[in-house]
């Protein structure tokens, strides 16, 4: 080997050593962009009534919760690793510290040691990650429910951020497009029309420069009938397809009746 081939090798390896040593990205490692941090905070001092006490944010790199220094009356308002979040949730209850939490939302319900905020809120973090979060909290006299403006605050903290939305057009029952006949075919049903107009743009369209991507037929009102019911059928049999049915068992319906007793 050359003495250049050598010093190559050589800064290959120390590359490779180097690398070792660099932090790794994890699930853990969702840092909240700061807009959607603050509107979170924003919300829940709102809706709990949590004017005046200090908001404290344990969880950062580097940062151990259990040794933090909670002052007396806190909130932690935070996104903590989701691999601990159960173990953190009891802590918090076993110390009588405050909090309102970061979760995901559809492992949320496994965290027992708290009240569950649903939202449907698709947050980008600072890693790129997208996870679907919903919270948990100490606060509130409801086990379970939902935030619907807690989830439009945290939409509008990401608009500057999102791409734009691909359009979606909705066809009159006449136009047949391909998607049609595959949401058909995928649900086992046997569609056919015996004639059709082919077209690439409807008139309603061409003000606004748009097409009717692939082209479609343009069929008859006995046809287009047929197609609707069709495929509100594919819709029926899709939905049976990729669903199984649970029912519930004497043992549930009984406690079932308990609740309702008590309430």
């Amino acid at each position: 080997m050359t003495v250049y081939g050598a010093r190559q090798a050589t800064f290959e390896d120390y590359d490779g050593f180097v690398e070792k040593f660099k932090p790794k990205k994890t699930t853990d490692d969702c840092y909240t962009p700061e807009p959607v941090y603050e509107a979170v905070k924003d919300w829940a001092v709102s809706e709990y009534g949590l004017q005046g006490r200090e908001i404290v944010r344990p969880f950062y790199p580097g940062g151990d919760y259990e040794s933090f220094d909670y002052p007396d009356g806190c909130v932690v308002i935070d996104n903590p690793p989701f691999s601990i979040i159960s173990k953190i949730c009891r802590d918090y209850v076993s110390w009588g510290v405050g909090f309102f939490l970061f979760a995901p939302t559809l492992t949320n319900f496994s965290t027992r040691n708290g009240n569950h905020v649903i939202t449907d809120a698709c947050i980008t973090y600072a890693n790129g990650a997208k996870v679907d979060t919903s919270f948990i909290t100490s606060f509130g006299n409801c086990i379970a429910r939902t935030a619907p403006t807690l989830a439009d605050a945290i939409e509008k903290a990401q608009e500057t951020d999102k791409p734009p939305a691909l359009p979606k057009y909705v066809y009159p029952d006449n136009l047949l497009t391909v998607n049609d006949l595959n949401k058909m075919s995928k649900a086992g049903i046997d569609f056919r029309v015996s004639s059709g107009l082919y077209v690439s743009v409807l008139d309603a369209q061409k003000p606004l420069g748009k097409t009717i991507f692939g082209s479609g037929l343009l069929i008859s009102d006995e046809d287009a009938e047929l197609k609707r019911a069709e495929l509100k059928r594919a819709e029926l049999k899709r939905a049976e397809r990729e669903s199984t049915t649970f029912e519930l068992s004497w043992r549930e319906r009984q406690l079932i009746e308990h609740l309702e007793v008590l309430s």
